[in-house]
C-alpha cells in the first residue's frame, strides 16, 4: 500500500499577497505607534498637493484598526479570493485597486473628517463579484438576491446604527464588485 503524501501549494498568490501586506501593515502599525496607519494605510480628506493623498486612496485597504478587524476581513478574503483568482486571474488586482480607489474617493468626499481603513470594501466587492461569477450571460439571480439582502442590510445599518463601521464603503465596494463582474462578463 502506497503512503499518500500531503502537499501544500500556493493556490492563490494574489489573495495570499494581499493578506500578507495587510499583516505587514498591522505589524508596522504596532511598531510605529499607529503612525504608519495614519500616514500610509488609511485615507481621509487632505491636500491634493500632498502626494500621500493619492497613495492613501489605494493603500487604505491594507490598514486595519486591530487584529480582530484584520481577521474578520481576511476570513472573507481567504474564502472568496482563491475562487475568484482561479476565474479572473490577475484581473483580481484590478478589482482590488478599482474598489480601493472608488471607496477612498467616495469616503473622502462624503466623510472628509473621518479616517477610513480596512479591506471591507474589497470584501463586499468579492462577495458581489462571486455572486455574478458564472457561465451564463446576463444577470444571475444570485447577484440580485445578494444585492438585495447584503446591501439592503448595509443601508439599514447605515441609517439605524452609530458605530465606527463605514456602511457606505461596504455599499460602494459591493457596487464596484458587481460593475467589475458585469464588465468581465461582457469581455
Amino acid at each position: 500500500m502506497k503512503k499518500k503524501r500531503i502537499s501544500i501549494y500556493l493556490n492563490a498568490p494574489i489573495t495570499l499577497s494581499f493578506v500578507a501586506i495587510c499583516l505587514i501593515a498591522l505589524g508596522l502599525d504596532y511598531l510605529t505607534g499607529n503612525a504608519s496607519t495614519v500616514y500610509v494605510f488609511s485615507t481621509y480628506a487632505s491636500s491634493w498637493l500632498n502626494p500621500l493623498t493619492y497613495l492613501r486612496l489605494f493603500t487604505h485597504v491594507f490598514g486595519h484598526a486591530n487584529i480582530s478587524h484584520l481577521i474578520s476581513n481576511m476570513l472573507y478574503i481567504l474564502l472568496l479570493g482563491p475562487m475568484l483568482e482561479e476565474k479572473y486571474h490577475d484581473r483580481l488586482i484590478t478589482v482590488i485597486m478599482f474598489t480601493a480607489l472608488v471607496t477612498g474617493l467616495v469616503h473622502n468626499i462624503l466623510q472628509p473628517n473621518t479616517m477610513l481603513l480596512g479591506a471591507s470594501g474589497v470584501v463586499f466587492a468579492f462577495i458581489l463579484l462571486a455572486s455574478i461569477t458564472g457561465k451564463e450571460e446576463g444577470i444571475p439571480v444570485t447577484l440580485i438576491l445578494v444585492a438585495i439582502l447584503w446591501l439592503g442590510q448595509e443601508f439599514y445599518n447605515g441609517i439605524n446604527s452609530s458605530d465606527n463601521i463605514s456602511q457606505i464603503t461596504h455599499i460602494i465596494g459591493g457596487i464596484s464588485g458587481a460593475i467589475m463582474g458585469l464588465f468581465f462578463k461582457r469581455k
